[in-house]
């Protein structure tokens, strides 16, 4: 047979070239300077550096220093720059996952090369090369298998298709149609882990041609999906850029009768001189600050999220939370412990006292040698092995066993090497414990976890020497290890438990440990409930069994497996996590649907979701649940109800879980998908937020949007109320700058349209949106959440951050805040006391001042004091505007401003600043103020307290519906809200 492996390896090696290496090709990074300039591809961006750019170039053309006139866009770049810096950063750790992807690719291979096998780096694999297999070894490439070298192979193929149990390969080619790699049989996946078994497989795939590689081709195709924040900021973005942009052509079109002044000394120079006022209105109605103060606010909430064990990888996926609606949640490690384990029992007590068989329940769900053995009324056994059927069970589950457990010091965790089923048998060794010792309990619990994690097992093995193994075969469904001890033989077996039973005579009872006949009466017994067992339940059953073999044997045969003394059948799970049901349940409450995605069979899928108790509600799955080829063969209409209803989506694989994420945002919802597995890494990426488990693989975490270091279901409920959070606080100070903004536009745009001096300088305008107005807005995301937060239903994707009703109340404030703003300006000249006290058409007509005569000198028009008492208005308004957004629509009454402190200290924080930009020479320099007297902070704060009565109105309006809608939009919100897919 070599020789025809050797000729089909000459035959296929010569077209080896045209396939390439067997590895993952390394993905063309994005040049880092297309990341940098990508950052700035934003309409508000575009219009700030234009600002920036036309602000040096007009300062210069005024005949200032070229270090004064850059002040102000040095300030506007470094802002930039810094958030471009953040997004940067972002889009680097995301291209991370398909490197890490290139770790389940398995080092060398065994391969036949001129006529013998030899070690191989398994890069250097092609298709036709014959490969040989055996436990432990990491699949090199996709394999069809050609011959099995032991009575079986098994391979756990987790990683790829989320079963939770290894898969038995054969050589025949399955015979399903629309097979998926859970059918494919025949088939050993690249990646994957040999459990159990030894073979030889000829390679059809490698590299991008595997299934791996269509997992890394599925990445690559997957293109990052906008947050919802992020589509409402960037349309409101666009809308405010046109308004900007009107505006601004207003002003000076409106001024164009002013251009041949002579203040302006030229046409020209009145046009350069409005062209400036139009450029300070752009920097005025842009909120520089904005991006930074949600960047902030979304890295405080991840620092919350982090305390409830939720590791936050993409900042905007915070936001997305709050509006999710469907969790897609992985079964296997996600809503189970991934760790199989044996939860049942049952034994024959007695034939003649009491009910004939005894059930107990075992607990512990980890591969930790913790957990109880309880009997059927609920009474806890202090010493387990002094009961003969449990004592013997733990015997042959711990010889009749290659598996291994271990402690690992580093991860602090209990491991397992080999079978799931054989690590499930040797935890329950474990719990049994070992017979003779009163103080069996307490004493294993004083051993170091390394000695615990095999104690028993260990115990036994000293105990008894394996003198000969049948291995497990298809057609026996069974295993047999003979053992010898004190001069004793004995064969230990376990298997399916139809195999068991059939060759069983006796039955050993649990009571007095005698051996009495199986009769028929006692089979039927046993065999019904193995059925409820395995139907039911749905637990993965074996049965165990012994026979005495005569003195001095050392082989054995398939012959002496007959005869046998039944033991006791044990049901083991991969159980569900105990928090699950009360999450599952607290994301109903919260308008959030869940739906189970596995690769298991549906009636596994089924009976959890029955075992997890949260689907009560529900009863029958009936058009609740389905397969995932059931899923694909439905007409359109249908599939799309189907999708409406979906509980369980089972027998998926990694193209299946991704397209099931596509299918519900073109539902228009907002989809988050958990899991732990490679398989798993296409649809977290898809998904709008991808979870995944910290005990995942590393390519679930690197596709992941977040990661939940409990690997705890429950931690995404706390998630999603703190993604709600951040959304009710991030809407609060968004409106917030936006109505600070619009006083801006207004104090701008009035005083062009009254023609009267320059209210403020763009350099004080940077400075208010900067630090006046970033360091409130960023503590107003400290307001506390609402007591009902996860009792609400998902915000829709498309609802405008600020509504219409909110949109004309903030105009009201914005307008006040600029009326205010001028109004301080207008006093000064008109009204103070020590101020020049002119009329206020002289005021108006200040640019004509030096060509005519006037009793006052025209420098007063360059005076510091009015500005200074404008930008001191603004701030202070802005200040107490900014307690009003300490709710939304509740009174200073009820929400006072110590129910957040964060707020007052960063208002006491920012008024400290001022203070030091008025008094502190070279900063009043710099920001063009003077220092304010008393009677000049006396007017200050009459011009901005108002602002609060004002919103208190209108949010007594807001409470009052009736009265609130007398004035009515029509429209849903006056800011442009577009689908969030175009169909």
């Amino acid at each position: 047979m070599e020789d025809a492996y050797a000729r089909s390896v000459s035959e296929v090696t010569q077209h080896a070239h045209s396939y390439g290496k067997n590895v993952l090709p390394q993905e063309k990074c994005t040049p880092f300077w297309k990341l940098v300039l990508k950052q700035f591809n934003d309409l508000l961006v575009k219009i700030l550096i234009a600002a920036a750019f036309i602000s040096f170039i007009l300062a210069l053309a005024n005949g200032e220093t070229v270090l004064s006139a850059f002040i102000e866009p040095s300030v506007i770049l470094m802002i930039l720059a810094a958030n471009a810096a953040v997004g940067v950063i972002t889009e680097t750790n995301a291209e991370k996952a398909l490197e890490e992807l290139r770790a389940y690719q398995a080092d060398v291979a065994t391969v036949l090369r001129n006529g013998c096998f030899s070690i191989l780096p398994a890069a250097d694999l092609v298709p036709g090369d014959i490969v040989e297999v055996s436990v432990g070894c990491k699949i090199p490439a996709d394999m069809r298998m050609i011959e099995i070298l032991s009575d079986h192979l098994r391979v756990d193929q987790a990683i790829l298709t989320g079963e939770s149990c290894s898969v038995e390969k054969e050589l025949d080619a399955t015979t399903a149609t629309n097979a998926v790699y859970q059918d494919k049989t025949s088939i050993l996946f690249s990646g994957t882990t040999v459990v159990a078994g030894r073979a030889r497989a000829v390679v059809i795939g490698v590299g991008s041609n595997t299934a791996m590689g269509s997992i890394r081709d599925s990445m690559l195709m997957t293109e990052d999906e906008v947050t919802p924040l992020k589509k409402k900021l960037d349309e409101f973005g666009t809308f405010l850029a046109k308004i900007i942009a009107g505006i601004c052509v207003l002003v000076w079109v409106v001024n164009i009768g002013h251009f041949s002044d002579p203040a302006h000394g030229g046409f020209l120079r009145g046009a350069i001189h409005y062209f400036k006022i139009a450029v300070a209105l752009a920097v005025a109605a842009i909120p520089e600050g904005l991006p930074a103060v949600v960047t902030t606010c979304l890295a405080l909430g991840t620092k919350r999220m982090a305390r409830l064990n939720a590791i936050v990888r993409s900042l905007p996926s915070v936001e997305t939370l709050g509006c999710t609606t469907v969790i897609c949640s992985d079964k296997t490690g996600t809503l189970t412990t991934n760790m199989m384990s044996v939860s049942k029992i049952c034994v024959l007590h007695s034939l003649n006292n009491g009910p004939m068989n005894s059930e107990y329940v075992v607990s512990g769900t980890t591969y930790a040698p913790e957990g109880f053995i309880v009997d059927s009324l609920g009474a806890q056994l202090e010493i387990p092995a002094q009961y003969p059927c449990l004592l013997h069970i733990a015997m042959c589950s711990a010889l009749c066993n290659e598996s291994v457990i271990q402690y690992n010091p580093d991860k602090r965790i209990y491991e397992k090497i080999g079978e799931s089923t054989e690590v499930a048998l040797r935890l329950l060794a474990e719990k049994i414990g070992l017979p003779g010792f009163d103080t069996m309990p307490s004493a294993l619990n004083m051993l170091s976890k390394h000695e615990r994690a095999s104690y028993c097992n260990r115990y036994w093995e000293s105990q008894f020497k394996k003198v000969s193994l049948l291995e497990f075969s298809r057609d026996r469904k069974m295993m047999s290890v003979l053992c010898n001890r004190k001069q004793m033989e004995i064969m230990f077996s376990k298997g399916a438990p139809e195999s068991i039973l059939s060759r069983c005579t006796n039955i050993l009872c649990n009571d007095d440990g005698s051996t009495v006949p199986l009769s028929a009466h006692i089979r039927a017994q046993l065999e019904a409930k193995y059925n409820s067992f395995a139907g039911k339940e749905t637990l993965r059953c074996l049965a165990l069994a012994l026979k005495r073999m005569p003195m001095g044997q050392q082989s054995l045969s398939f012959d002496d497996e007959n005869d046998l003394t039944f033991i006791g059948l044990v049901g083991m799970l991969d159980p569900p996590r105990d928090e699950v049901r009360n999450a599952i349940l607290s994301c109903m409450n919260a308008g959030i649907r869940v739906i189970v995605v596995t690769g298991d069979n549906k009636t596994t899928a089924e009976s959890l979701c029955q075992k997890i108790g949260a689907f009560d509600h529900l009863g029958d799955f009936t058009g609740f649940s389905y397969t995932a080829s059931e899923f694909e063969e439905l007409p359109a209409l249908q599939k799309s109800v189907a999708l409406q209803r979906m509980t369980i989506l089972s027998r998926v694989e990694p193209s299946h879980k991704r397209m099931l994420v596509e299918a519900l945002q073109n539902q228009n919802e907002v989809v988050a998908m958990t899991g732990d597995g490679v398989n798993d890494a296409p649809a977290l990426k898809k998904a709008n937020i991808g979870i995944a488990m910290g005990s995942g693989t590393a390519v679930a975490k690197s596709a992941s949007d977040m990661v939940l270091a409990d690997d705890n279901f429950a931690t995404v409920v706390a998630a999603v109320a703190e993604g709600r959070v951040i959304y009710n606080n991030t809407k609060q100070f968004i409106r917030y700058m936006i109505s600070s903004n619009i006083g801006e536009v207004v104090c701008i745009f009035v005083a062009a349209m009254l023609g009267i001096p320059d209210t403020l300088v763009p350099v004080q305008l940077l400075w208010v949106n900067l630090v006046t107005d970033g360091l409130p807005a960023t503590a107003i995301g400290f307001n506390k959440q609402d007591s009902d937060v996860m009792k609400s239903k998902p915000r829709k994707v498309n609802e405008a951050v600020v509504s219409g009703w909110l949109f004309f109340r903030y105009l009201v404030i914005g307008a006040y805040v600029g009326l205010a703003t001028v109004a301080g300006f207008i006093w000064w000249f008109v009204y103070y006391d020590n101020g020049p006290k002119l009329p206020y058409t002289e005021l108006m007509h200040f640019d004509s001042c030096s060509t005519r005569e006037t009793n006052y000198a025209c420098s007063i028009f360059s005076d510091r004091h009015p500005s200074t008492v404008s930008m001191t208005v603004l701030v202070v308004v802005e200040m107490f505007n900014a307690l009003n957004n300490l709710s939304e629509n509740q009174s200073l009454l009820v929400i006072p401003p110590w129910s957040n402190l964060w707020l007052v200290a960063s208002i006491i924080f920012t008024m400290i600043l001022h203070i030091l930009i008025l008094y502190v020479q070279p900063l009043s320099a710099l920001f063009s103020v003077t220092p304010l007297s008393w009677a000049e902070w006396t007017v200050v704060l009459y011009l901005s307290f108002p602002v609060i009565l004002i919103d208190e109105i209108l949010k007594f309006f807001s409470r009052n519906s009736g009265i609130r809608f007398s004035f009515r939009f029509r429209r849903a919100d006056l800011l442009p809200k577009r689908e969030i897919r175009d169909k």
